[in-house]
């Protein structure tokens, strides 16, 4: 008679739940006394290389060590060009190595190591020239010879371009030719799918803001945009502004972000 030997049993490990963490940004450094208090709520905050968009100086230079000493990951952020600044592609491939450059060397001095996402702040919407997408090949390339990793801050919304067609900007620049590795931080405060000015435990992933690759996402701003955020839970400010639940004299309005990582852009290392 033949006999069976039944093989072990393999043991199972269940995969661990995928989170979500919750972070912060803003475009003025709040101060020192801030980042305890906001702490207490988030576990990454922004953190710009350059001014701010509409700033003349950055107040964010120098506070690094501070802000990782506190346990803060980082969202590492430069701003981009406008569109209508290119006047041909020539230009905006000069403007994209010089600023790609200015950003390496910001990164650097900062103490952000290599490999670090730097994020490059898009404001326009929709689908971006070509003159921009040449802008952003030599971003890219300079950026990643440096040692430094690619990432853009961009429109996650959809744009009609005509009956039947959208377009959101992250699809738009990660179905050039030059950007399929570049990690996308997309914002949407439309609600749904936004949850508002909240602060979950458990925030949503960013793949809930409609772009399925988004490694972040930004779903509340501040002020708030009544046109997108009509029905969004009522917790906004009566100012229109989004605030940290520990901040009860309203004192720092904030941008509220969910990511795939405690540390988006692996600069606490």
């Amino acid at each position: 008679m033949a006999c069976s030997i039944e093989s072990p049993q393999a043991s199972v490990v269940p995969e661990a739940t995928p989170r979500s963490y919750l972070g912060f940004d803003r475009n003025i450094y709040p101060g020192d006394a801030a980042f305890p208090i906001l702490r207490k709520t988030f576990v990454f905050t922004s953190y710009w290389l350059s001014p701010p968009p509409g700033e003349k100086t950055n107040t964010w230079l120098g506070k690094r060590e501070f802000l990782r000493s506190l346990g803060f990951g980082f969202l590492v952020l430069y701003c981009g060009r406008e569109s209508g600044e290119f006047k041909n592609e020539a230009a905006a491939k000069r403007s994209g190595t010089q600023d790609a450059k200015n950003a390496v060397a910001a990164a650097k001095s900062e103490g952000f190591a290599s490999g670090t996402i730097i994020f490059l702040d898009i404001e326009e919407g929709g689908r971006l020239p070509a003159n921009y997408h040449a802008y952003l090949g030599v971003w890219f390339e300079e950026l990643t010879r440096a040692g430094y990793h690619p990432g853009v801050y961009c429109s996650g919304m959809p744009v009609k371009e005509e009956p039947g067609v959208t377009i959101t900007t992250a699809d738009d620049i990660r179905n050039g030719a030059a950007s399929r590795d570049v990690t996308i931080w997309a914002y949407n405060d439309f609600c749904p799918p936004s949850p508002g000015c909240a602060f979950s435990q458990n925030p949503p992933p960013p793949s809930s803001s409609g772009i399925g690759y988004a490694a972040v996402w930004q779903f509340a701003q501040s002020p708030r945009r009544k046109e997108f955020t009509a029905h969004c839970p009522a917790k906004y400010a009566p100012d229109g502004n989004c605030y940290s639940p520990g901040d009860i004299a309203h004192s720092w309005f904030l941008d509220v972000n969910t990511a795939t990582s405690p540390d988006p852009s692996g600069g606490a290392k």
